[in-house]
């Protein structure tokens, strides 16, 4: 550690010792301990960890907080339904030389004051706004149409198209659903320092995207196209302007995304030249507005709904099938972007996958309203029809409630997650009834090569049953409920084609039976039987996320047996499928489109997800933690967190348990690698639900594991010395100091600290606070020892005076 310089007793002398160029000079010493700062104001933080000094308290509870951005923080997440003015920031002014009356100045942006422009301009260092600043400006045109208190005095940049309230007869409705509140009321968001050598905002090290703190990275493009002056100076203009055609645009500041990795071009059988962006369906008339209309109004025979509903503008229903298709569709592709046409698809589809879009721009109440739409739609239908069979199930229909099920499932309420369990039911016999049909299709061609239009018919069927089947993988994985579906439904369909493939355009039979022929696609019983065999075997993205599927529902039936412990030759074949199928991701097959989502990974997202659940399965073949999935289905952060820290006894040291260790290190290093800041801004959006939920069991075995390593009487043997600095390394100082040096409670609150900052799926809010309880239950419990053991050795004093004594 580098000393403070010390200067000559004589003032006129040169300085003795000289700081290197670019180096900052670290003189500020902590008065407690040996560390030192460069800056006074690090310094005095840091020494808050020993004086347990909180200075900065709210004014409208009794909550006192270490630093003010956590202070800011609260007040945001915490008083924001309250009313009023939320706190702000204390942005730095700078003085500027130049005469401004020479200057012209820029036009006003619609609902942004004056001094907020101000001071953004004061924080800025070359005149321009940086990507932190603008961003917090373009999410400021949301947060002005939401304010109620300021509306007045500005005009609104938004079109009106908040609908009238529903009049919901279904199990639970918007108010009582808990899908995260994303403050879009607040005023312009705090700004944190920019990262710095000596700065401590990010708790890893390897922030190698260079993006410090930042507001939601996910601006609506549509809505503020509409009301930014793209004259302004310091807009990046051209990104704005081309929407999404260029990889990171999602965001139109593309500093504030991480790498994009849309293709390994080095394993696709075409030049980059030849790989091409699927475009999402728009609406692009009024006559097809009018078509939805009175496709809503049709399958609303009971006129449930229409009186009450109303539909979004064109460009706001536009934005929705934007996001769906462009954050959401890449994760579970089972639609065909190419043939959805949103003025021809049934109403109760299309409401469904507008209310996912709405969700991923953060517009709760239009999200809701849709998704209740379509779930009546769909009872509607399925009480009307005459002699409803499951052979004769539409396939809309099973779309349609596949995403109200995700939607319900994932929204953070234990009542819609009870709505999706009662029709587990029934969308598995609509699985099984259309996949009877599907076959008998089949065999009616005699082996003929079906046409392009047959085909498409045929694998959308066959990806909405995978879909499904993943799906319900998820709500085991989750909440330890039994499955639905057994793999052997799948064992005669082909597993789903690349997406290059399924997103072909061709333009006569004679090409697509080419491109048909070379695509490598094989069943489902046939790539089981491979992975069982130690063979890998070659198939697509979307095959690869399905047969990790499978592996962790056969993981699962083998861990709920009663003979398990006896059962080693069947744990063994799941060890030898999950090993092949690892391998087998080396000839995965490659894909040409490019997918417009920024991920530490290469290949699609697809291979990224897959990867999460293998991670989580081999876990399970050793630890399996029960408990806190049941817990999970009531919604209960504290009954959650209670679960995490009674399941320490389920951890134990040992060399099974490294290799363990070893995927828990790989899941949270995703985060290290690419900043903590940055993913716990942009993976809610970027990267798919299943992340955390995967990492739920990998973060519980991880803090319990480290606990156990800084606290059990037996030392920890070379292998896991090695393994616990491994995981130190990725923290600095200040992270792990705040919890007394121990890393167990620093992983866990910094995990639920990441997951729940910027949130799309309630969830993922309720896991977010449950780390955080399970925190303060690790430090808890250390502290009660450390008491107990203080307590016995005090009356162990006097006796040992007199031992002395006598001897």
């Amino acid at each position: 550690m580098p000393t403070a310089t010390i200067m000559p007793a004589d003032p006129t002398s040169p300085v003795a010792t000289k700081k290197a160029a670019g180096v900052p000079e670290k003189k500020y010493k902590c008065q407690f301990c040996n560390r030192a700062f460069s800056r006074s104001e690090h310094r005095s933080r840091h020494e808050r960890s020993h004086t347990k000094e909180r200075p900065f308290k709210c004014f409208k509870c009794r909550s006192t907080f270490v630093r003010r951005d956590l202070l800011l923080r609260h007040d945001r997440t915490v008083h924001a339904k309250d009313g009023g003015v939320p706190l702000q920031s204390d942005f730095k002014r700078r003085s500027s030389n130049k005469d401004s009356s020479s200057v012209e100045p820029p036009k006003m942006m619609p609902g942004v004051e004056q001094a907020g422009i101000d001071t953004m301009d004061g924080s800025s260092t070359d005149g321009l706004f940086g990507a932190e600043e603008a961003a917090m400006l373009m999410t400021n045109f949301q947060q002005k149409a939401a304010m109620s208190s300021q509306a007045a005095q500005t005009e609104p940049v938004l079109a009106d198209v908040a609908p009238r309230t529903i009049d919901d007869p279904s199990d639970y409705s918007p108010p009582t659903m808990t899908l995260p509140q994303m403050q879009w009321d607040n005023l312009l968001p705090q700004t944190a320092p920019q990262p710095s050598a000596s700065s401590n905002d990010d708790p890893f090290h390897h922030d190698q995207n260079g993006v410090g703190a930042g507001p939601v990275p996910l601006p609506a493009i549509d809505q503020t196209l509409n009301s930014v002056d793209l004259t302004m100076p310091g807009f990046p203009t051209s990104s704005l302007m081309s929407g999404l055609a260029t990889p990171g645009a999602l965001s139109p500041f593309p500093s504030m995304m991480g790498p994009v990795s849309p293709v390994d071009y080095r394993r696709s059988p075409g030049p980059p030249q030849m790989c091409k962006t699927s475009k999402a369906p728009q609406v692009e008339s009024e006559e097809q507005m009018l078509r939805i209309t009175e496709n809503i109004k049709k399958c609303d025979g009971e006129g449930t709904i229409f009186d009450s509903f109303r539909l979004p503008e064109v460009t706001v229903l536009n934005r929705y099938l934007q996001t769906y298709f462009s954050l959401f569709h890449h994760h579970l592709p089972f639609l065909h972007p190419a043939s959805f046409d949103a003025s021809r698809v049934s109403a109760a589809l299309l409401l469904s996958v507008l209310s996912i879009g709405a969700l991923y721009t953060f517009e709760q109440d239009q999200a809701y309203m849709l998704h209740i739409g379509s779930k009546l739609l769909v009872n509607q239908f399925l009480v009307n029809k005459q002699n409803f069979s499951s052979r004769k199930s539409p396939l809309w229909a099973m779309q349609a409630t596949l995403l109200n099920m995700i939607f319900a499932s994932w929204s953070g309420d234990p009542k819609g997650l009870e709505w999706a369990c009662s029709v587990k039911s029934l969308v598995a016999n609509m699985v099984a009834g259309n996949g009877y049909e599907l076959k008998l299709r089949s065999e009616a061609r005699a082996g003929a090569q079906p046409s392009h239009a047959e085909w498409i018919e045929d694998e959308g069927c066959r990806r909405t049953y995978y879909a499904v089947y993943i799906f319900f993988g998820l709500l085991t994985l989750t909440y330890n409920h039994t499955p639905a579906i057994s793999f052997n439904e799948f064992e005669p369909l082909d597993l789903p084609s690349s997406e290059s493939l399924w997103n072909l355009e061709v333009g006569d039979d004679d090409a697509w039976s080419e491109a048909l022929a070379t695509s490598s696609i094989i069943t489902f019983k046939q790539a089981h039987h491979a992975l069982f065999q130690g063979e890998v075997a070659r198939y697509s993205a979307f095959a690869t996320r399905v047969m990790i599927n499978a592996l962790f529902l056969e993981t699962w039936y083998h861990k709920r047996s009663p003979e398990a412990l006896q059962d080693v030759v069947t744990e063994y074949k799941l060890r030898l499928a999950l090993e092949t199928w690892d391998k087998s991701l080396e000839l995965c097959e490659p894909e040409t489109v490019v997918v417009q989502l920024s991920a530490p990974h290469k290949g699609h997202p697809l291979i990224f997800n897959a990867k999460a659940m293998y991670r989580n399965t081999t876990a399970r073949l050793l630890v399996d933690l029960k408990s806190v999935q049941e817990a999970l289905r009531y919604h209960d952060s504290y009954e959650v967190a209670g679960t995490m820290t009674l399941a320490r006894d389920k951890i134990k040291r040992s060399a099974e348990m490294l290799k363990v260790i070893e995927a828990c290190f790989d899941c949270i290093e995703v985060a290290a690698v690419q900043g903590i800041r940055w993913v716990a801004r942009t993976s809610a959006t970027n990267w798919s639900i299943e992340h955390p939920l995967c990492g739920l069991d990998l973060l519980v075995i991880l803090s319990h594991w480290l606990w156990r390593v800084e606290h059990d009487d037996e030392p920890a043997t070379p292998d896991e010395q090695n393994m616990y600095n491994k995981i130190r390394n990725l923290f600095d100082d200040d992270s792990v100091d705040a919890y007394n040096g121990k890393l167990s409670s620093t992983v866990a609150r910094l995990w639920g600290s990441m997951i729940d900052e910027v949130v799309v799926w309630g969830i993922t809010k309720l896991m977010g606070e449950s780390f955080k309880i399970h925190a303060k239950a690790l430090s808890g419990y250390e502290d009660a020892l450390v008491a107990q053991s203080q307590a016995q050795q005090a009356p162990m004093a006097p006796q040992h005076t007199l031992a002395v004594a006598a001897y």
